[in-house]
């Protein structure tokens, strides 16, 4: 998992064929094909791990009793936090999801048709509700809350940018602003 994770990450979907894989892990590609049958099948339970992975880490402390705004920082903060630490981790994410497999769990999540309950859709149905975020269609509310973080996320990893926690804290802040009343 690891392996295909780091190859995704650096040379895209069509750039890490199973054989590359499994060289990078160490080893054979029937290894691979015994757990999973196709390389979809491995890219979507990576996908889905590492989704996993963030949404658990998202829920530690998360409390639905707090004021929408204090809940949409503490997330998008531990989001944004979770991207730099681990900046191969961001780059599958964002292949991923600007990819036709992303296209479907977008598409999904947006929807809640996910099958789950996704914090952020939640969150921003609920302002909307109270009319604390600003009354658009949730794919606009998701592009204006998620856009700007991701292109933070990447300028740092790319080195354009260096962010201490309070240029965090103000690029949090500034996803809020465009999303609320």
């Amino acid at each position: 998992m690891n392996a295909a994770l780091e190859l995704i990450a650096e040379q895209g979907f069509h750039g890490a064929p199973i054989a590359s894989i499994a060289e990078r892990a160490g080893v054979g590609a029937g290894t691979i094909y015994r757990y999973f049958e196709t390389k979809e099948l491995l890219i979507n339970t990576l996908f889905q791990e590492l989704h996993n992975k963030i949404h658990t880490r998202l829920m530690e402390g998360y409390n639905t009793d707090r004021p929408v705004r204090e809940r949409f920082i503490r997330a998008h903060t531990g989001l944004l936090r979770f991207f730099i630490a681990h900046p191969l981790k961001f780059r599958f994410l964002e292949q991923y999801l600007h990819s036709p497999y992303g296209a479907i769990f977008r598409r999904d999540q947006i929807f809640g048709q996910a099958g789950d309950e996704d914090l952020y859709r939640m969150l921003l149905e609920e302002g909307k509700a109270r009319q604390i975020v600003k009354d658009l269609p949730l794919v606009v509310l998701f592009a204006l809350a998620f856009g700007p973080l991701l292109t933070v996320a990447r300028d740092r990893i790319l080195g354009f940018v260096e962010l201490d926690e309070p240029l965090i804290a103000q690029t949090v802040q500034a996803c809020w602003d465009g999303i609320k009343q």
